[in-house]
This record gives structure tokens, C-alpha cells and sequence, in this order.
């Protein structure tokens, strides 16, 4: 797991959901998919319009699940299996 995209991941949900630092302090353990009530169905959306303009990616409608939003782990590997696809 890329450090740099971890960092990334949690700065972009700490603004997103208006976390005021907390996601700051998360571990890649954090759930957030049904236990963070800040990451509803509509955040969902707004998380994955910033990974795309974050990370210059585009994510496939077929790519998105709950399960991609369950963790903080479950998140960086969401961006880093996209980001090597459409980087390879």
C-alpha cells in the first residue's frame, strides 16, 4: 500500500466529508461505509468525483461498490487498482 496515496485518501475524505482532521487520524482499519455517518450515498458521489480530480483517474460506474468504501484500506486499494490500470 502506497504511503503517498494513503496520505492522500484520508486529506481527501477529512474535506470531502468535513471531518475538521478527523479521517487526519485514521488507520487503514477505519470502516467508513455504514459506520461513518458523514459518508452517506450522496458523499459517496463527491469522495469519487475528488479521487478522480485528485488523482487523475477515471473511476467506471461498474468499479463502484460498497464494498470499494468499507475501509480506508478497502479506499487506497480502490485508487491504486485504478490508477495501475490506466497508467499499464
Amino acid at each position: 500500500m502506497s504511503e503517498q496515496i494513503l496520505k492522500e485518501v484520508l486529506a481527501l475524505l477529512d474535506e470531502v466529508l468535513s471531518l475538521d482532521g478527523r479521517a487526519l487520524g485514521f488507520s487503514t482499519d477505519t470502516p467508513l461505509l455504514g459506520d461513518l455517518p458523514e459518508l452517506d450515498s450522496m458523499a459517496v458521489i463527491a469522495v469519487i468525483h475528488e479521487i478522480e480530480a485528485r488523482f487523475g483517474i477515471e473511476v467506471p460506474d461498474d468499479e463502484v461498490d460498497g464494498n470499494s468504501f468499507a475501509s480506508v484500506a478497502t479506499v487506497v486499494d480502490f485508487v491504486e487498482r485504478l490508477t495501475a490500470r490506466q497508467q499499464g
